[in-house]
């Protein structure tokens, strides 16, 4: 009896049996995904002004002089960018169907606790589908106290084209400043020191 082989498949069927959980299971999936944040993975690669290219400060889009952005919070309070000028605005775009944008949702909550008593930054996390009862479910089963607000207006593409979790950071003025598409660990002290340089700029 070939031992040497059969310990071989089980473990072969071991590991595509995680898989399968792992795909098919959205809790699973997250707490892999938070897992993977943990061991320094999925961090954003975010640059202060003095590290930006030239090419890439000349592409940043005010949004103070273009159209109207605007949001809306579950009470119906609107949300216009526009206002938000002075300040730093981070801006997630998510959905409650989404097993990355829920995995990096108790980062950005580290986040948004160091600075939500500034009033320096402002926080904006996007349910795109104006899923409001589960956006409330889940922040409530997370432990969460996140902004959360739903579109209220046609959204840039340079802001979120076609993929979530899309994070985008807006300056004082109002320009795109930085974008990540895709799950990112926003708990990390590089991502810190970057809002505060932005804040001090």
């Amino acid at each position: 009896m070939n031992t040497k082989g059969s310990k071989k498949n089980i473990w072969s069927y071991f590991i595509w049996g995680v898989l399968l959980v792992v795909v098919l299971i959205p809790d699973t999936r997250i707490f892999v995904q938070r897992q993977l944040m943990k061991l320094g993975l999925f961090r954003p690669k975010l640059e202060t002004s003095a590290q930006q290219e030239p090419e890439k400060e000349q592409q940043t889009i005010s949004v103070t002089g273009g159209p109207a952005v605007s949001f809306v919070d579950d009470k119906g309070n609107p949300v216009h960018v526009r206002d938000l000028k002075g300040k730093v605005v981070f801006i997630n775009f998510w959905a409650t169907w989404c097993p990355p944008c829920k995995a990096e949702m108790p980062s950005i909550q580290k986040l948004y606790d160091k600075f939500k008593d500034s009033g320096k930054i402002e926080f904006l996390l996007v349910e795109i589908d104006n899923n409001i009862r589960g956006a409330n479910d889940f922040l409530k089963g997370e432990n969460l106290d996140l902004p959360i607000v739903y579109p209220y207006s046609d959204i840039p593409k340079d802001w979120l084209s076609d993929a979530i979790p899309t994070t985008v950071i807006l300056d004082k003025e109002g320009k795109l400043f930085a974008r990540e598409q895709g799950m990112r660990d926003y708990s990390a002290s590089s991502v810190v020191d970057f809002m505060q340089n932005l804040i001090n700029q």
